[in-house]
Formats: structure tokens, C-alpha cells, sequence
């Protein structure tokens, strides 16, 4: 062996002794001594109640926000109508006096007529401060989507399928269909073969 192998494997040996008697210390680190480690345990235990605490308070505040939700909710389901029956009782209110201006002895047939055309327009800006809108078609094209046909009618003056009669007005709230339109529809006129071949004069 030469004398540089020699001196490699004294350097290595030698680093290898130096760890071993090293012992427990590690990166000049000493090991922490009994009051320490109680004082670490105290701190966090402290830390742990304070954070089970406010786990707690978290959860009441939830619990808290929950209910209250719950409750505003159910009120307003139950109150939803109460700006709209705020609008309606002046409505009954003309009804009530035009009813009872009717059962008079001196009955004005035009002070009545002009009443109850107050309250229908009562009536009406109420139904329009809610968006609610009349389907009115008279005239127009028959559409199934907002028009209930009653009946067709034979007219040779009119284009088939046109509303002939709006029997009862339909309304819509917003953009859904409330009701729809009562009508009698325009049909195109029957030959007098199609008649006689169906048994009519």
C-alpha cells in the first residue's frame, strides 16, 4: 500500500472516531431540561382551550345565522303579499262605497258608471306596480302558447286562425302565463261539398 493510501485511510478513521465520540449532541444543540418542556406543554394547552373556544363560539354564531335565516325565509313566504294587499284594499274600499251608493234611494246611473270605471283603473295600476299585464288578442293570431280556443268560427272575411272574440282576457306576471286568453278562433269557410258530404243543408 502506499504512503498516500495511508494517509487517506488514518483521515478516515480518524472522522470516523470523531462522530462516534460526539455522543447526543446534535448541531450544538443541548437537550431541553424538565421546565421547559412542562412550560412548552402549558403553552400549548393554552392554545388548544383558546382555539376549542372559539371552535365553540364559531359554531353558536353559525347556529345563530342559521336560524335567523330560517326565520326571515318563512316570513317572507308568509308576508310576499303584503305590499299587494296593501294595493288592493283601496280597490275594495271603492267597491264598498260604490255598493252601498247603489242601495241608495237617489241612484245616478252615471255617477255609478263613473265609479266603478274609477276603480277598475284603481285596479289596474295596482296589477301594473306587480307586473301583472292582460293578454288581450283580440284581432291577432292565434297562439296556443297564450290563447285557450272555445270554438271556431266560419269567417270568409278574416285570415284563419285570427281571434274573431276575446271571450275572457287572459294575464301574464312578468314573462309566465298566468291565465290565458278565452277566444273564439277564425276557421276558413266550408265548401257547400264539404257541407252536404257532413250532412248539413
Amino acid at each position: 500500500m502506499s504512503g498516500k493510501e495511508n494517509d487517506l485511510t488514518e483521515e478516515i478513521e480518524d472522522a470516523s472516531l470523531s462522530d462516534a465520540g460526539g455522543g447526543g449532541d446534535t448541531n450544538g444543540v443541548e437537550p431541553a431540561d424538565e421546565g421547559q418542556l412542562t412550560s412548552m406543554l402549558e403553552d400549548a394547552r393554552s392554545k388548544a382551550d383558546e382555539n376549542w373556544n372559539q371552535c365553540l363560539r364559531l359554531q353558536a354564531e353559525i347556529e345563530n345565522l342559521r336560524k335567523r335565516a330560517e326565520r326571515d325565509l318563512a316570513n317572507a313566504h308568509k308576508f310576499a303579499l303584503e305590499r299587494f294587499a296593501l294595493e288592493l284594499l283601496p280597490v275594495r274600499d271603492s267597491l264598498e262605497m260604490g255598493l252601498s251608493a247603489a242601495s241608495g234611494q237617489d241612484i245616478d246611473p252615471e255617477k255609478l258608471k263613473e265609479g266603478v270605471e274609477l276603480t277598475l283603473q284603481m285596479l289596474t295600476g295596482a296589477l301594473d306596480k306587480f307586473a301583472v299585464r292582460e293578454v288581450d288578442p283580440q284581432d291577432e293570431r292565434f297562439n296556443p302558447d297564450f290563447h285557450q280556443a272555445m270554438s271556431i268560427q266560419e269567417r270568409a272575411d278574416m285570415e284563419p286562425n285570427t281571434v274573431v272574440t276575446v271571450v275572457q282576457k287572459g294575464y301574464l306576471l312578468h314573462d309566465r302565463l298566468l291565465r290565458p286568453a278565452m277566444v273564439i278562433v277564425s276557421g276558413a269557410p266550408r265548401t257547400q261539398d264539404s257541407r252536404q258530404a257532413n250532412g248539413e243543408g
